[in-house]
């Protein structure tokens, strides 16, 4: 397990994380665009087309909030980070903000000093192998070559399950997802191990996708969600309410299609009121105008409609909302009230 790469990175982080400065709203103001991190490319969440235009789930996130603090969802300059330079990217203050399937973990929430605005994807690691292989389990992989993205939690967590189920397995290293789907079609390792939504988008670029399984293994928590630099309050409490907004636009029946009549004037529902601005002045104490949840929810629909056009179950990636689905539905997306 390649560990100094990994504690290299942190300790990087760490010291840049030490000197970022408060003040991010007005610089994204003043830079008229915000720098979002993104991953280098994984379908449905973040990847640029031949145009070098962005779309996925994450990039929503990002979108929004340029909507939020910008008034315009375009003015982005989205930044490809792999795993090991994502933090530094982050806490040198490359990038305003990060939205990279990153998990929520102790280590990265109070010694890189980074503050995560909440969870937008709900994941656990799992583990894909080809058909032929022939295993039903990955209780099966018993000297396995496994390969695996380096600087992220997947490392660990692959050592910690195999030495639980006393077997072993030779890692293959890779620094990015492609690479990691070229290295595995090319039959340098037997199975890929990362975020089982991260499996479903590799193996939905497949040729033939049939020919490969995800094993039905999920040997973590994930919580996955966007990060921004510990250290500036108000800009933590812009990209947490963008999140807060969308989440809420779904539970409120607020959509892409609708958000503009809500917001003309005041109806019977306070909160969805207060949301968009038509009663009270929620925007004014993120520094923010009145209408910037609605512009939010205006530039890719809420939380719902992102997930639905991007990842869900009538796309290749083809996911099921599961844990992701609404409280009210039964799953775990939930966002504070809007009071």
């Amino acid at each position: 397990m390649k560990k100094s790469a990994f504690l290299g990175t942190l300790a990087a982080a760490t010291f840049a994380a030490g000197f970022a400065a408060a003040g991010t709203l007005d610089d994204v103001k003043a830079a008229g665009e915000l720098k979002c991190g993104v991953s280098t490319g994984l379908a449905g969440f973040a990847l640029a087309d031949a145009n070098g235009v962005w779309d996925g789930f994450d990039v929503a996130v990002c979108r929004a909030v340029a909507a939020a603090v910008l008034g315009d969802g375009s003015k982005v300059k989205f930044v490809p980070t792999t795993g090991k330079t994502r933090f530094t990217a982050l806490a040198s203050g490359e990038i305003d903000m990060l939205a990279r399937n990153t998990t929520w973990t102790f280590s990265r929430d109070v010694d890189l000093k980074f503050e995560f605005a909440g969870v937008n994807y709900y994941d656990g690691q799992g583990f894909m192998a080809p058909k032929a292989l022939g295993v039903s389990s990955a209780k099966e992989l018993d000297g396995a070559t496994v390969c695996i993205q380096t600087g992220t939690t997947t490392e660990l967590n692959l050592a910690d399950f195999f030495r639980a189920n006393g077997i072993s397995y030779d890692p293959v290293p890779i620094e990015t997802n492609s690479e990691a789907q070229a290295q595995y079609l090319a039959g340098a390792c037997d199975v890929y191990t990362t975020d089982a939504s991260g499996l479903a988008s590799t193996r939905a670029t497949f040729e033939s996708p049939d020919d490969h399984m995800v094993l039905p293994e999920i040997v973590s928590k994930e919580p996955l969600g966007p990060l921004v630099r510990h250290g500036d309050n108000n800009w933590g409490d812009i990209v947490r309410w963008t999140l807060n907004a969308l989440i809420t636009a779904e539970e409120l029946g607020v959509t892409s299609a609708n958000v503009a009549q809500h917001s003309s004037e005041a109806g019977k529902n306070p909160e969805v009121n207060r949301l968009l601005g038509t009663e009270g002045d929620l925007g004014g104490m993120l520094g923010l105008d009145k209408a910037w949840a609605s512009r939010a929810i205006a530039v890719n629909g809420n939380y719902g409609e992102i997930f639905e056009k991007n990842i869900g179950v009538n796309t290749p990636i083809g996911i099921a909302r599961g844990l992701n689905a609404s409280w009210t539905e039964g799953g775990l997306i939930y966002s504070a009230p809007f009071r």
